[in-house]
């Protein structure tokens, strides 16, 4: 189990969450373009809870989703609905 100090290392920005869970995240380039934002979200005994690629464009807007734990569901194309 990952401790919170070791989840700030990781994780440059987060934000608390009611209850006493956090949100994490880091951004980094994606490959031909726009951003890759990789989150995981823990409760209040830094327990994950889920972890989820995020790809946007260069706009911040997003593009696709792809949960990777608990479950992984595959990626998940937004605008198509």
């Amino acid at each position: 189990m990952a401790t919170r100090e070791r989840n700030e290392r990781r994780y440059p920005h987060w934000e608390e969450l009611p209850g006493g869970g956090r949100r994490y995240w880091k951004i980094r380039p994606g490959g031909d373009f726009g951003w890759q934002r990789m989150v995981k979200v823990v409760d209040e005994n830094e327990v994950t809870i889920r972890i989820v690629q995020e790809i946007l464009e260069d706009s911040g807007d997003l593009i696709e989703s792809h949960q990777k734990f608990p479950r992984d569901t595959g990626h998940f194309v937004h605008g198509l609905e």
